[in-house]
C-alpha cells in the first residue's frame, strides 16, 4: 500500500529577521498528481504564520528532459519527437483517455524521450523511476558521492538554473526535501550538494517516508552530518514547530492543504487530481511483514468530519476531476462519513475487505458518493495465508465484496503477494483459482513479489542475507522456509499466472507507467460522463 509522511522544512532566524522556506518534491515520481505531503505541510506552517513555497522538481525535470531531447538516433525517438506536442495535449484531455491504444502510445513515446534523455547522461531513466548505474540510494557513501558531484546528475541542466532562480528572488534561508521513494533519493542528495557548494548558508532539511524508514531503523546513526542539517521522521508540523519554538496549536495543526505553488494545467492527468491523506499509519496494524508496523509507525486519523469539510473546501477551490485518497486503508468510518456525503467529483482510495463491503447497499451508497474505484489489498486467494499473515480477513466475504463492488460500478483494483513465507506453490495456485473465478469482478491487478522487511519481528524467525548491498537497505533477502524462492515465483506469474486468459485481459488493460493512478480514468461510469 501506499506510504504518506510529510516533508519538513526549518525556518532560519538571522539577525531577528524571519526567513522563509522552500520545499522541494524531487525526481523522479509518477508525474500526474502534485504532492499532497508539502501541501499539509505548508497549510499547517501558514495556519502558524510561517511563510514557505514549494516546488514540484519532479514534475518540472521530467517535462524539462522529456522537451530537450534532441538528434534522435532510431525512428521511435525520432516519431516521439514529433508527436510530444500532441501526447502532452492527449494526457491532459478527457478525450485522451478515451482510446486505451491512444492513451498507451502516448505513453509509452512519452517514457522513450525520457529514456533517452537518461541515456544521453548513463542513467536509467523512466516517468516512474531513476537508477544510477554507479550510485545506489542504498549507500551512504554512494548518496554522499551524488552530493560532491551534482554535475552528473541527469537532472543538473534543469535544477542548477532552476535553484538558483527561486532562491536569487525569494527571502529563502532554508530547504526542505521530501524524499519518500529510492528513485528520488540520488538527485535528492545532488540537489542539496549543489546547494551546500553554491549557497552554503541555506539549511537543507530532509523528510518524508524513505526518511522516515533510515531514521527508525535500529541502531541508526545519520551518516549525512555536514550536508544535511536536520532529518525528520515521519509528519513534520510537530517536530517543525517544536524546532522554532512554536507551541502547537490545535485548532492550527490541520490547517487546509495548500496546493497553490503547484501549476495545475502541467501535470499528466486529464485535469486536476486532488491528493489527500486522512490518516498515517494504518488503522488494522496487524499484519504480518508490514513496514509500518516494523518502524512502529503510529495510527494518526483525522476526524471523517475534518475530512469531508476539507474535501469540499478543496473541490470547491481547486475543481478537480478526481479525488485520489492516499490512506493505506480507509477506516470503516471515515467509508461510511463518505457514504453519507456526497461530492460532484469522483473519488477512488486503498479499504481493507471487511463485512461493510459486502452489504451491497453500502456499496451503492458508496457509488452514490462518487467513489469510481477501490484499492484493495488481497494478497493471496488462499485462506490458509491469510490467516497466518494475520490480514483479518475471509476469502468467503473477499467473494461478495467483487461481486457488489461490480454490481455497484465501482471498479475493484486488486493487489496480490506472492512468495511471502506462508506461501507455497500449491497455495500460488489457489490464488491463481481465486482470481479466475473472479476475473468477471476484477478490473484491474498488480501482482508483486514478497519484500522481507529487514528489521521487523518476523524477520529474525527466518535465515536472512543481503537483499540490497548498502547500509541504508531495509529489506533482507531470505531462505523460504519451503522452498518457494524468488525466481520460481517470477517464472510462475510470468509464465502461468498472466497468460491465463481469464487474466491476460485484465493484466493488459493496466495502464501503463501510471498503473492505479490513471486507472480511475478508464472506468467505465467515469468515461461515460467524460
Amino acid at each position: 500500500m501506499m506510504r504518506l509522511h510529510v516533508a519538513i522544512g526549518l525556518i532560519r532566524i538571522s539577525s531577528g529577521r524571519e526567513v522563509g522556506i522552500l520545499l522541494i518534491h524531487p525526481p523522479v515520481t509518477k508525474p500526474c498528481e502534485p504532492p499532497a505531503g508539502i501541501a499539509r505541510l505548508l497549510g499547517t506552517l501558514r495556519m502558524h504564520g510561517v511563510k514557505g513555497t514549494a516546488l514540484d522538481m519532479s514534475l518540472e525535470g521530467t517535462l524539462n528532459l522529456v522537451q530537450g531531447v534532441r538528434e534522435p538516433a532510431d525512428t521511435w525517438t525520432r516519431r516521439a519527437i514529433r508527436n510530444l506536442p500532441r501526447h502532452l495535449a492527449s494526457l491532459r484531455s478527457e478525450s485522451g483517455y478515451r482510446h486505451f491504444s491512444r492513451y498507451q502510445r502516448a505513453v509509452l513515446d512519452m517514457n522513450r524521450l525520457i529514456q533517452a534523455a537518461g541515456n544521453a547522461r548513463g542513467v536509467n531513466l523512466s516517468l516512474a523511476n531513476c537508477q544510477h548505474p554507479n550510485l545506489s540510494p542504498v549507500k551512504s557513501l554512494d548518496l554522499a558521492r551524488a552530493a560532491e558531484k551534482p554535475e552528473e546528475d541527469p537532472f543538473y541542466p534543469y535544477f542548477s538554473h532552476r535553484l538558483r532562480q527561486v532562491l536569487e528572488n525569494k527571502s529563502l534561508g532554508t530547504v526542505g526535501f521530501s524524499l519518500n521513494y529510492l528513485n528520488q533519493a540520488v538527485s535528492t542528495f545532488a540537489m542539496a550538494g549543489f546547494l551546500r557548494k553554491n549557497i552554503p548558508s541555506l539549511k537543507i532539511a530532509l523528510g518524508g517516508g524513505l526518511v522516515t524508514s533510515w531514521v527508525r531503523r535500529p541502531g541508526w546513526q545519520n551518516p549525512f552530518a555536514g550536508l544535511v542539517d536536520f532529518l525528520a521522521a515521519g509528519p513534520g508540523e510537530v517536530p517543525l514547530l517544536s524546532f522554532l519554538g512554536v507551541a502547537p496549536s490545535g485548532d492550527k495543526m490541520n490547517g487546509l492543504p495548500d496546493y497553490d505553488p503547484f501549476p495545475t494545467a502541467d501535470y499528466l492527468s486529464p485535469g486536476w487530481v486532488l491528493p489527500y491523506s486522512a490518516s498515517s499509519g494504518c488503522y488494522w496494524q496487524q499484519c504480518l511483514f508490514c513496514p509500518e508496523k516494523a518502524e512502529g509507525n503510529p495510527y494518526q486519523p483525522s476526524a471523517p468530519d475534518r475530512v469531508i469539510q476539507d474535501l469540499k473546501l478543496l473541490a470547491e477551490k481547486k475543481r478537480p476531476v478526481l479525488i485520489h485518497l492516499l490512506d493505506n486503508a480507509l477506516s470503516p468510518g471515515l467509508l461510511r462519513k463518505l457514504a453519507d456525503h456526497g461530492f460532484d467529483v469522483p473519488w477512488y482510495g486503498f479499504a481493507r475487505i471487511t463485512e461493510h463491503l459486502a452489504d451491497l447497499d453500502f456499496c451503492l451508497a458508496l457509488k452514490k458518493s462518487g467513489c469510481v474505484m477501490l484499492q484493495l489489498g488481497l494478497e493471496s486467494g488462499d485462506q490458509g495465508v491469510l490467516d497466518r499473515l494475520q490480514k483479518g480477513m475471509d476469502l468467503r466475504v473477499a467473494s461478495r465484496v467483487l461481486k457488489n463492488l461490480k454490481k455497484a460500478g465501482i471498479a475493484a483494483y486488486v493487489y496480490l503477494l506472492f512468495g511471502t513465507p506462508a506461501e507455497s506453490e500449491n497455495e500460488a495456485r489457489r490464488t491463481l483459482d481465486f482470481t479466475v473465478a473472479h476475473s468477471g469482478e476484477i478490473g484491474f491487478l498488480n501482482l508483486a513479489v514478497f519484500n522481507l522487511p529487514a528489521y521487523g519481528e518476523e524477520a529474525r524467525k527466518l535465515a536472512t542475507h543481503e537483499f540490497y548491498e548498502g547500509d541504508l537497505s531495509l529489506y533482507s533477502s531470505f531462505t523460504h522456509p519451503r522452498g518457494w524462492n524468488r525466481e520460481a515465483v517470477r517464472s510462475f506469474l510470468d509464465k502461468e499466472f498472466k497468460r491465463h486468459p481469464a487474466i491476460a485481459p485484465i493484466v493488459r488493460r493496466d495502464p501503463p507507467i501510471f498503473t492505479s493512478n490513471h486507472a480511475p480514468f478508464f472506468v467505465e461510469s467515469l468515461q461515460s460522463t467524460a
